[in-house]
């Protein structure tokens, strides 16, 4: 799914002295059936060749946003494989390569900094992993990724046109790989200086052997340098970090459309209420067909997302069209739209009292959005409620503390602890303000991180009833720590968090009391569904268990 107002991953933050964030990591599977070994691991192994063949497909085609995506689905199936970790890692690379330079503001810095600017950078990107890091820092890794992500660079169009090497003979980039190993091997790097000095000394190689910028370089060693330290820990470009803001603020300059793949075809599943997109005429189920006239057939996903972002005020052209319709050329404007953290309030049974409402994810504005939707069920006679979290992925971790306050009376709410004892804090409910309302709460795998935290606490203050799939699986914090070179900043682990229990989420995620099988079927419109793709209630197995179960809340009652 792509948000065109956020980044490809949603992740979780509190503001601290850094902000702390909660990111996805995947889950494992839930226990096998018993039965035979030899039968499992042959079923398992045909699985995974026909996984690895779908991705090897969308790699062909460079379609390395989707490839990661699938990887990622693929691993959360087989999370011991590890030729799918191989190729998961290799098609994060890719992405990250191609995202950086279809990304304005790195491609402004590529030619503004120096090579002692980009040095000082990666210097301090290294000394707060040193100072921050939840682990102690593989150092060799650390140069290694870096390594990794320059080969990666070398071998993308984008990249080599971007600086001249398009038509650089191949086996003088292949003799500059070799010597580059050649000379990394002989180095000990066990610390962050001997690390920066790596880099250094590959920036100096490339120059020499291709007259490949310095300043290239030393950047790619210090995007993969974030990227060995764990899947969630990344550099972030100015413009990133602007989007991070926008999370966390909820709000962001752009058209105010939510994007998928569908087929090659990017698809528009939600329009918010509101927004340029809809005073447009734009609605959700409508394809977009070219962007200021440039066919999105001929566009990765990411190409086409990225020529729909733009600066406040500046107008897009589009073409959209609905399954059967001609094509509709529009001009949207794009500018500030608030994102809505609560949508679809209404009350599922009046008959029963019960209230419904889905929290799609936790920003600043969730705990004043929350409070004014439940006085609004309470006015229509909500006696129970069902909070849809299903594909919540995250969001601040302050707000899932404040969410999971209104419901539970006292007690911790989750913990966190890391390498640096100023990560360690328990997060605790205060009595004041405490919704008693019975509470059914729907998860499925893609409810991760903050939602997470929420029906964890839920769960172990057996405050309330779980219905769903079991959750994605998360369990690391976050900070973003703005640098001071380029305004860019640094995504960065810096604890693990766990349930009031003492439970931990990565690998596990949370169990629901009532299980129902997570169901991927495309939603079609609806009418009167608020700009969204959803499906109806007799479609929706997961959330009719929900209603029967706060119905029962209410008859034992």
């Amino acid at each position: 799914m792509i948000r065109t107002w956020v980044s490809r991953v949603f992740t979780t933050f509190s503001l601290a002295a850094a902000l702390a964030v909660v990111t996805l990591t995947p889950a494992a599977p839930a226990a096998a059936e018993p039965q035979s070994t030899l039968v499992l691991n042959h079923r398992e192994a045909s699985q995974i060749e026909q996984l690895l063949e779908q991705g090897r497909e969308l790699e062909t085609q460079r379609r390395w946003g989707e490839a990661l995506t699938h990887y990622e689905s693929a691993l959360r199936q087989h999370p011991m494989s590890r030729r799918l970790e191989q190729r998961f890692l290799l098609a994060r690379l890719h992405f990250d390569v191609t995202r950086r330079y279809h990304d304005r503001s790195y491609r402004e810095a590529l030619h503004n900094l120096g090579q002692r600017q980009a040095l000082d950078m990666l210097g301090e990107v290294l000394l707060k992993v040193q100072s921050h890091y939840v682990d102690p820092p593989n150092w060799r890794l650390v140069v290694d990724r870096g390594t990794a992500s320059l080969d990666v660079a070398l071998s993308e169009p984008l990249f080599l046109e971007q600086h001249g090497l398009d038509k650089v003979p191949t086996e003088q980039i292949a003799r500059f790989r070799r010597d580059l190993a050649s000379r990394l091997s002989a180095m000990t790097i066990n610390d962050r200086h001997s690390a920066r000095d790596a880099a250094a000394m590959a920036a100096d190689l490339a120059w020499r052997s291709l007259r490949l910028s310095p300043v290239a370089v030393v950047l790619e060693y210090t995007s993969g340098a974030t990227h060995a330290l764990d899947n969630y820990s990344s550099y972030l470009t100015a413009d990133q970090l602007n989007e991070v803001y926008s999370q966390i603020d909820g709000n962001f300059v752009g058209l105010g459309i939510e994007l998928k793949t569908d087929d090659g075809r990017l698809l528009i599943v939600n329009v918010i209420s509101g927004s340029p997109a809809e005073q447009a005429g734009i609605r959700a189920g409508q394809y977009i067909l070219a962007v200021d006239g440039q066919n999105t057939a001929d566009l990765s996903a990411d190409a086409a997302a990225d020529r729909l972002q733009g600066p406040e005020g500046s107008v897009v052209e589009l073409t959209v069209a609905a399954p059967g319709a001609e094509p509709l050329r529009v001009r949207v404007r794009r500018q500030r739209v608030e994102v809505p953290s609560i949508e679809d309030v209404k009350m599922l049974d009046r008959q029963y009292g019960v209230g419904y409402l889905k929290l799609t994810s936790f920003q600043k504005t969730t705990s004043r959005d929350l409070d004014s939707a439940l006085w609004s069920l309470h006015r229509q006679g909500m006696r129970s409620l069902v909070m849809d979290l299903r594909g919540n992925p995250g969001g601040l971790l302050s707000a899932a503390v404040e969410v999971a306050d209104k419901f539970i009376a006292a007690g911790s709410i989750v913990s966190t602890r890391g390498r640096n004892p100023q990560e360690d804090f328990e997060y605790r409910a205060h009595r004041a303000g405490t919704w008693r309302v019975p509470l059914v709460v729907l998860i499925d795998g893609d409810s991760a991180s903050a939602s997470e935290i929420f029906a964890g606490a839920i769960r172990d203050h057996r405050r309330g009833i779980l219905v769903g799939s079991r959750s994605y699986g998360k369990g690391s914090v976050q900070g973003i720590f703005p640098l001071n070179v380029a305004h860019f900043g640094l995504r960065l682990t810096t604890a693990k968090f766990y349930s009031p229990l003492g439970r931990p989420f990565s690998h596990v995620g949370v169990q629901p009391d009532v299980t129902v099988a997570q169901r991927y079927e495309v939603a079609r419109p609806v009418s009167n569904s608020g700009g969204r793709l959803v499906q109806q209630a007799d479609d929706d197995p997961a959330l009719e268990a929900a209603l029967q179960q706060a119905r029962q809340q209410l008859a034992r009652r």
